[in-house]
Formats: C-alpha cells, structure tokens, sequence
C-alpha cells in the first residue's frame, strides 16, 4: 500500500494553463520544505524537465497507453517514493484520451487509476457566471473521477473574481486559486511546444521562481495539501526495474550484476563488478533532451553502466563505450553545431562499423543519417533529413519486422511519434517496425547493431528490449 498524498492537475482543454499551475504548485510546494514528487500524463518529455527543475527529483510520465493501465500506479510510486506530496499534471483536456480508444490515457483515466482528486484549472477569461455551468459538467460528466477544486486561471481583475467566486458558489465545487492575467512567464514555444529546460537553464530557473510566486499569491496551498491528503492509500507495489527484468526475461542475469560482496578495487579505483558493466553512451546536452528516466534505470538494472555525453560538446565517445543510445530532441535546431563536430561524428560512424548496439529514436535517427537540412550528420544510414511543414503526431501500434538489438521478430508494442521532420528514404531495405494502427507502414532502419527509428517508445512497456539491448554490448 502506498500512502502518498496526490492531486491531479487537469483542464478542460489544452492551453487553459495546466503546464504553468502544476509547476508553480511544484515549486512553491518544494520552496516549502515539502518533497514533491513531479508527473506527467502521457508521451510529453519537455514538462517533465520544467518540473524536475522545480523540484530536484526526476520527471516522470504516466502513460497509459504506452505502459498499459496496469503499470500506471506502481510506477507512480516508485517515483513518488519518499515524497511529501506528489502532482500529476494531466494532458489536453480532462477527458481526452488516445484517439478512438474511450478513456484510456486521459488524465480522468489516469486520475481513476491513482484514486487522486483532481483540481481544475479553468481559462476564466472572457466569461464569468459560464464558468460554473463549465465546471459543473466536468465535475458530473464522470462520477469516478473526483473533481474537488477548481484554480481559476487568466483572471483580469477584482471584480471579475468576484463574479467568478460567486458564479461558483452555486457549483459544488470550491475555488482554490484565481491567477491574474500576467505576461507570459512561462516557456517560450516553437515549433513542437515548449523551448526544453536544458536550452535556457538560467532563464528556465527563473521563470519557475516566477510561477511559484504567482501561485502562492494567488492559491491557497494549505487547502490543496489538505486536499491531497485526503487521498485514499494505494493498492501498488512500487514498480522496480530489477523485478521487471526478471518477469520480463525469466532466468537472466545481468552482466555484471553479480551478488553483493566487498568491493575488489580496480586500477581506476572502479570495483571489479563496476568495471564488468558494459558501458552504454546517453546521448544528452541540449540537442537530445527526450528520455524516460526509467528506460536508464532499466538499462542499469540490467546490468549497464550509463553514462550521458553531449554531442554539442564532447568529440569522444565516453570511455570503454560499447553501446550507443540516441534519444528524441530538437537536432534541427543544433545542425550547424552537431555538424562541426567532426571528431564525435567519426566515432560514432566507427562505433556502427564495428558492430556495436546503437538505438537511435526521433531525434538520433535524424543524427545517424548522412545529412539533417544539408548540414553533414554521421553518416551511417543511407538517408537525407529535413525539416518539413508536416506535424506527425500520435500513438503508434508496431511490430518487429526484424530481429535486431531491441527485439525479435513478430515482438509488438505501443509507442508515439511526434516531429516535423522527413527523411528519405522513409525506411531500409530492412525496416525497424511496421506501424499497425492508425495506419500500415513501414519505417525506420534495421542495420547491423543499428536500430533507429521516429518511434518513441517507453522502456517500462517492454523491459525485455533493455535486457537485449545490454546483452548486445557485451558479445
């Protein structure tokens, strides 16, 4: 049992204001003294970096679809484990969820998997008495979901929270916040969302100060603990990544994983069972900011030794490297500069030649190929990218068309695309998966150790793929 206090932070549509109440209540929370454990609805890697940022602890998404219903309680607590508090901003409107598939990864969905309240955040402008009959039909549209407050966002002034306050008297539901209208304070945006934390550190920092303050003037937070709080225990075992493997690959062991014992120093002052883990290089630094946290720990569990680099910055590879992961990011903004670096472009080149496990999604495949906007890449797939007008967006169902280093032929799973970028030709001669739903294709490539791809797929939905993954490092 997990007794964690929670909230949910929902809205009625997309642009109310979600992202910049959650991570103002993250970081007034934590400005408070509380341990406050940050999560997010669905496929979105940049919010979970803004509130990481807020809090100190990881950044962690509940997808349902990708993970299964079945996985979204423990692995909230295993990422709330030792918070205070946890908070969960939810994604697009309250009850929108994967195309054609009823609930399933809504935030109301999620929020009946967790037993957690849910507050509503409400784009108050332009409406006043409107906004009860607005928040009435969510709190009613589904009695298994709890909406218990409301936050009223984009408020112009005294008397237009007062009519606001009044209108909602009459609702059921209480008013815990109203935010003025204030320029903007948040992230800037571009072309797929928000500008990542990792692009603009120091204005990041203070764009979170500025949103914590807001919402302490304008929220009443001993209100929403006391919400929290009033949480129901709940009935799930903390997901844990060694376990995981286990259930996933009966039998196997972790290279290097051995049983505890006193550590035999090495010549570099690394334990011998240290020195025994196949070191996996992260692609990370501002270009390459798309990664699950738990897809890490699932590669450390298995027996790897992760270690982040930034082919902004770095010209080698990190020491030992004896497998590549490339995740989604922004290349297309970074070409010049990914481009200049020569030096780490040969070593990555050299490091496919020979073989070694290289996974590349979205923004790595763009990485691997011979060219990103004629800005020479790596050079080790025989394609061309660029960026187009074109937005891919959405949940994918694959197949393995191949046996390569993540999985075996006929191997199905649930992943997201999302860029504005093409690449020609769209797929190998041996192609990475075929999509199954909403539409039949295939895409990505299959070559060698090579595996890369546009799909985004969360590691805790198919374990099995890490334990491949590190046992091809270690061949």
């Amino acid at each position: 049992m997990a007794d964690i206090p929670r909230l949910v932070i929902a809205a009625p549509a997309s642009g109310s204001g979600k992202t910049t109440v959650a991570t103002g209540l993250m970081a007034a929370f934590a400005a408070a003294g509380l341990a406050v454990s940050p999560h997010k609805v669905g496929p979105d890697y940049i919010d979970p970096g803004y509130h990481a940022l807020a809090t100190g602890r990881p950044g962690r998404n509940l997808d349902a679809y990708m993970c299964g219903p079945e996985r979204i309680a423990p692995l909230f607590a295993h990422g709330a484990a030792g918070a205070d508090l946890a908070l969960v901003e939810g994604v697009m409107g309250l009850f929108d969820g994967a195309a054609g598939q009823g609930e399933l990864a809504s935030t109301a969905h999620v929020a009946k998997l967790l037993r957690a309240p849910v507050v509503l955040v409400v784009d108050a402008s332009s409406q006043s008495r409107s906004v009860a009959a607005l928040v009435h039909g969510f709190a009613s549209w589904d009695t298994g979901v709890r909406v218990c407050a409301v936050i009223l966002n984009q408020v112009a002034s005294d008397r237009h929270e007062t009519l606001l306050r009044e209108a909602m008297d009459g609702a059921g539901v209480p008013v815990l916040g109203a935010l003025r209208r204030a320029p903007q304070v948040g992230a800037p945006s571009r072309h797929l969302g928000l500008v990542p934390v990792a692009e603009r550190r120091a204005d990041a920092v203070e764009s979170v100060a500025a949103l914590a303050a807001r919402v302490r003037e304008g929220c009443d937070l001993d209100a929403l603990l006391a919400l929290a709080r009033s949480a129901p225990k709940l009935s799930a075992e903390p997901w844990d990544a060694a376990a995981e493997l286990r259930r996933a690959v009966p039998g196997a062991t972790a290279p290097g994983a051995t049983a505890p014992h006193a550590p035999v120093p090495g010549g570099d002052g690394r334990s011998a069972s240290a020195a025994a883990r196949p070191v996996i290089a992260l692609a990370a630094g501002a270009a390459f900011t798309f990664s699950y946290t738990e897809h890490t720990e699932l590669l450390t569990a298995a027996g790897a030794q992760v270690v982040p680099f930034d082919p902004l910055r770095d010209e080698r590879l990190p020491e030992r490297t004896a497998g590549l992961v490339i995740g989604g990011g922004f290349p297309e903004v970074y070409a010049p500069e990914l481009s200049a670096n020569e030096p780490l472009r040969r070593a990555v080149a050299g490091l496919a030649a020979a073989g070694a496990p290289i996974s590349a999604e979205c923004a790595g495949l763009l990485y691997l190929a011979r060219s990103l906007d004629g800005k020479p890449m790596c050079g080790v797939l025989p394609a061309e990218a660029r960026m187009s007008e074109r937005l891919t967006l959405g949940y994918r169902e694959a197949v393995a068309v191949n046996d390569n280093v993540l999985a075996t032929a006929g191997t199905r799973l649930r992943g997201h695309e999302f860029h504005r970028t093409a690449i020609e030709p769209g797929a190998g001669d041996e192609p990475a998966w075929g999509l199954t739903r909403p539409e039949r294709r295939v895409e990505g490539f299959v070559q060698g150790g090579v595996h890369a791809s546009y799909l985004h797929v969360h590691g805790a939905a198919a374990p099995e793929m890490a334990h491949r993954f590190v046992g091809g490092c270690t061949t």
